[in-house]
């Protein structure tokens, strides 16, 4: 009898990470990477502009409107 190809992929890669040694290292440093870059730098390199700056909704989406429809 066939499986589903989505609980046979996922066997697929559960047997694979079960049986890797330096692999969970490695994945734990490139999640480890991830949360860094998605939620750390966004705190200090990505402030959000249209929050601080504007006061209300129609305010930004004025603003939004114009820096995309106006050539520079």
């Amino acid at each position: 009898m066939k499986t589903n190809i989505f609980i046979r992929i996922f066997r697929f890669y559960s047997d694979g990470f079960k049986s890797m040694t330096l692999g969970r290292t490695l994945w734990a440093i490139i999640l480890i990477k991830l949360f860094i870059m998605f939620a750390i730098l966004k705190v200090f390199f990505f402030p959000n502009f249209l929050k601080t700056n504007f006061d209300n909704d129609e305010d930004r989406s004025d603003y939004v409107i114009e820096q995309l429809t106006n050539p520079k």
